[in-house]
């Protein structure tokens, strides 16, 4: 994970001063908040996430069908 350094914030700066956090973000496009020298949190726009797609049930339907005819031996095993 490549992490630009402008965007770095400690987890004591983020809970002192969440505007500056919010800047950073308006700035760059996201922060990375770090605990215990580790990055653990990652802030961005909301704009900046894909939208969550669910599948139909239909797809998920199709989807269980190959699976299920691709593992047969296994779901057979697993049945006994």
């Amino acid at each position: 994970m490549m992490i630009d350094t402008n965007t770095i914030v400690s987890m004591t700066e983020a809970n002192q001063n969440f505007s500056m956090v919010a800047r950073i973000v308006e700035q760059y496009g996201t922060a990375v908040i770090f605990k215990n020298n580790k990055p653990r949190y990652e802030i961005r726009v909301i704009d900046d996430t894909e939208e969550v797609e669910t599948a139909s049930d239909e797809e998920l339907m199709s989807v269980s069908k190959k699976l299920m005819k691709r593992n047969t031996a296994v779901y057979e095993e697993l049945a006994k």
